[in-house]
């Protein structure tokens, strides 16, 4: 007898006949003879209804309120997935984050796990029920509920896993796995066998939507056996694992790409030694993620930096730099919305010099500017103009030949 744990997003969830197929996934792997630990996400669009009706009420409603409000969605999933595997003749019982012992910080909207007591969970497997577990959310030590960030369904399922060291985590989403880029969008996308946990990481941070990043360092660090599958096609999808068996002769594996980026320039910064830690440290206080970094010096031996943040952040960003002027001391503040980030991500990069050229070759014989730079190991990034995005992945899926079949 193994132990599975299975992922089922909102889309897996949308409609009462797809709670019921996923109830029938369910039922195939306790067929088997399978231990099944089930983790779900809200239902279809529930969670941004949700959030629209916060806003309705005010425009920058509390985050600890929001946390309270936004895990109502997963807990209707996880009842009715619970009486459809009951009206199958599974026994089930449903608990929600707190409840199946997902311990978080205590930071509201986007929390990080930092236990997990599995000992409900043990206790109701061992009596033969399937356990359904509300994805996204968690509690504090002190009993306040949080949730984990859009997406976070993901690291609930990996951290399970890990933590009840379960044999595999199938992630079910609306596709069949992993693409060199996102199908819905660039003609050629097609879906890989494998990919590496590191690639696979650097893709999620980078826009890619298949993932969340946090899940996926998860289980690069407890080495969990991950599967992303398609809840509908009973075919087979993309492991993650920590060195893609498959098509190792791809420089580069897939091209992200994430829109709402703001580039922040902060102009007449006093040239310290501690300038630069200062203002980030200013923002990481406010849980402000900073992305791309560039600096430099002007003639009169002043500062000017720049970074990029996700727009949803700007103002917040603003905010903290004005409350803070008198400490960063700074002579303006510029920002430059409607930009986005593309990036090509690949292990084969570190062994093969020249990847970074080709891919400003490409964007630039298509007359797409770039603005911002930021490189790894395994991956380039380049922010450009946000009307400019979609022609910029094309051009690179072409230019580095991922639609060709190499399997």
């Amino acid at each position: 007898m193994g132990l599975i744990v299975q992922k089922f997003g909102g889309t897996s969830v949308g409609s009462v006949e797809r709670i019921m197929n996923v109830a029938e996934r369910v039922k195939d792997e306790t067929i088997l003879g399978n231990q099944v630990v089930v983790v779900v996400s809200a239902m279809g669009k529930s969670t941004d209804q949700l959030v629209n009706l916060a806003k309705e009420i005010s425009p920058q409603p509390s985050k600890r309120e929001m946390d309270m409000l936004l895990t109502t969605g997963e807990q209707v999933s996880i009842a009715l997935l619970s009486m459809a595997l009951n009206q199958k003749g599974l026994e089930a019982v449903s608990f929600t984050g707190w409840q199946a012992g997902i311990v978080t910080e205590p930071i509201h909207g986007n929390a990080r796990i930092t236990d997990v007591r599995t000992e409900a969970i043990e206790s109701q497997l061992s009596h033969g029920k399937v356990v359904i577990v509300a994805g996204f959310q968690g509690i504090t030590e002190s009993g306040e509920i949080t949730t984990l960030g859009r997406g976070g369904s993901d690291t609930t399922a990996v951290a399970l896993a890990a933590a009840l060291k379960a044999d595999r985590c199938d992630i079910y989403t609306d596709v069949t796995g992993v693409f060199t880029t996102d199908p819905r969008y660039i003609k050629g996308a097609r879906q890989l066998k494998s990919i590496s946990y590191d690639e696979m990481l650097e893709l999620a941070n980078l826009g890619a939507g298949v993932l969340h990043p946090r899940a996926v360092e998860f289980a690069k660090n407890y080495q969990v056996r991950l599967e992303v599958r398609s809840s509908m096609e009973k075919i087979e999808g993309t492991i993650i694992e920590e060195e893609a068996t498959m098509e190792q002769n791809l420089v580069v594996r897939g091209v992200a790409f994430e829109d709402q980026i703001t580039k922040v320039t902060v102009l007449g910064l006093a040239n310290s030694l501690t300038s630069l830690s200062t203002i980030f440290t200013t923002l990481a206080q406010h849980h402000i993620n900073v992305d791309i970094i560039i600096q430099s010096t002007t003639e009169a031996g002043a500062a000017n930096l720049s970074f990029s943040i996700k727009t949803e952040d700007l103002m917040e960003t603003l905010k903290v730099l004005e409350d803070h002027k008198e400490l960063l001391s700074y002579e303006q503040i510029d920002a430059e919305n409607q930009l986005s980030k593309v990036s090509i991500v690949g292990s084969g990069m570190i062994s093969n010099p020249g990847v970074a050229a080709r891919m400003f070759e490409v964007l630039a014989s298509n007359q797409i500017q770039v603005k911002m730079v930021s490189t790894s190991e395994i991956k380039v990034s380049a922010v450009v103009e946000e009307e400019n995005m979609l022609k910029a992945v094309q051009a690179l899926h072409d230019a580095f030949e991922l639609s060709a079949v190499t399997e």
